[in-house]
């Protein structure tokens, strides 16, 4: 049975791409393979938001013709954003990369799959192959005991505000919403194959729109919620502009919504947002921020941030830092600016890197304060959250995501068995010590439903949290 191998770089949005094209392969008779050296398909899914995501994709990209050279009958591929936006030129780059896919040919890219499915012979699948490519990348949408209990589902592609430091509606293209009956029955499709919690994705989520029927964002949210089976439901990354007090109320009577949203900012600095062509002020970000602490209390709020934007003053990151030394965030993604190729921001004058690495420092070290106090407030309670699996630094420990999307490492039960635990994926941590990356604890129940109480788990005789 030939395979395909998946990499992907970038956001969610990408994640679910990879996902569809796994799919999609394997309904055309591949398997997922774990490893490069093992697969007849190298697919590369591919970011251009930053400079450091298109490097590294070209010099992943560059790795596979090491696998290639071995083996010419395997084809590199590449999809997603760095794919649409350097269609013309990718092969001339790298002229080992055998086909080029763009955003908006996944339908063709499954295709293609199911037609190159019988041509594929043998691959020398040698230790010695293997040793050849260079450390790097991870496979993704490999299935393991885990992996059914979160589904991404597509509801909205591309982007219609052009904002002048992004690259996403050029390589993506404007807004493309999904209409409602065919988000709802892709669910249910993944309630039915155990999904215990479920993330709408859109590249600007709550700006969504029913094409039809003209319901928003928070009438999709009350529709999937009240499908039989649901647990848990999240999205990602909605916009500030598009978040009515209407909408917002109405996330709040969804009971299986998580406790958290991220609400990027950008920049605390009108002036700044007003050149980034973010659609609000800061007074009205925060009108925002006020809204959800009056519906949703409970709830924790995350941004982004970029920092060193071209124009960017002293004064104006001053205005961004005290937004963050405020402790609005629990925890913020945080970007020195990074030029993008065909945007109206490349072509203007830059803040020297050196400023804007210090200006970065400050903004780092005021964030870990307040995202370290939040975790800390955690210390001495019993959380929540879905297994994600063993831990990535230590086999030993099992890695859970808990409802505000905390990491949370434990040590394995004496009971873990993967088929149980499998069944069984909510587990309850004991917390008893909290870092900026999460907390650490000590498994104390696990439960088949989320509501459900659940059954007491045996404590390890010895404490290993030992995580720095």
């Amino acid at each position: 049975m030939p395979s395909i191998y998946i990499e992907t770089f970038g956001c969610q949005m990408n994640e679910a791409d990879s996902q569809y094209i796994a799919d999609r392969a394997a309904s055309a008779g591949y398997e997922i393979a774990n490893k490069p050296e093992e697969a007849n398909v190298l697919l590369i899914n591919t970011c251009t938001v930053r400079d450091n995501a298109e490097r590294r994709a070209y010099g992943r990209i560059g790795h596979f013709k090491v696998l290639k050279d071995t083996a010419p009958g395997v084809r590199v591929v590449v999809m997603g954003c760095l794919a649409e936006q350097d269609k013309d030129r990718m092969q001339k780059l790298a002229p080992h990369v055998d086909a080029v896919f763009g955003t908006k040919e996944l339908v063709e890219l499954g295709d293609a799959l199911v037609a190159w499915q019988p041509s594929f012979g043998e691959v020398d699948f040698s230790e010695e192959r293997a040793l050849l490519l260079p450390m790097g990348g991870a496979a993704d949408a490999v299935t393991d005991a885990y992996s059914h209990l979160r589904a991404f589902v597509t509801v909205q592609r591309g982007c219609s505000y052009y904002c002048t430091f992004c690259i996403v509606p050029h390589v993506r293209g404007r807004f493309d919403h999904r209409p409602m009956a065919e988000i709802v029955a892709e669910v249910e499709t993944h309630l039915r194959n155990g999904a215990r919690e479920v993330m709408l994705v859109g590249q600007t989520v709550n700006a969504w729109r029913d094409p039809a029927t003209g319901e928003d964002f928070g009438d999709l949210c009350a529709a999937v919620g009240a499908l039989a089976g649901l647990e848990r439901l999240t999205f990602i990354s909605p916009h500030p502009k598009d978040f009515s007090e209407k909408m917002i109320a109405a996330l709040a009577r969804v009971p299986q919504l998580n406790p958290r949203v991220h609400l990027p900012l950008q920049s605390g600095s009108d002036a700044m947002l007003r050149r980034m062509n973010r659609k609000y002020t800061a007074a009205q970000f925060s009108e925002k921020v006020e809204l959800i602490h009056r519906y949703l209390p409970e709830w924790a709020i995350t941004t982004d941030i970029i920092v060193g934007f071209p124009g960017e003053s002293d004064d104006d990151f001053e205005d961004t830092l005290r937004i963050v030394e405020s402790g609005t965030f629990a925890n913020a993604f945080m970007f020195v600016y990074s030029i993008r190729r065909g945007t109206p921001a490349a072509r203007w004058e830059q803040v020297p890197a050196d400023v804007a690495s210090a200006r970065f420092k400050r903004l780092f070290d005021a964030q870990n304060v307040v995202t370290r106090a939040y975790h800390d407030r955690k210390i001495g309670s019993t959380v929540r959250g879905l297994i994600v699996g063993p831990s990535k630094k230590d086999a030993s420990k099992l890695a859970v995501k808990t409802l505000d999307n905390v990491t949370a490492i434990a040590p394995m039960p004496p009971d873990y068995d993967e088929a149980l635990y499998a069944r069984e994926p909510w587990l309850d941590i004991a917390v008893e010590t909290a870092h900026v990356w999460g907390c650490t604890g000590t498994i104390v129940r696990r439960a088949a439903r989320h509501d459900d109480e659940g059954a007491v788990v045996a404590r390890p005789t010895i404490s290993l949290l030992t995580i720095s």
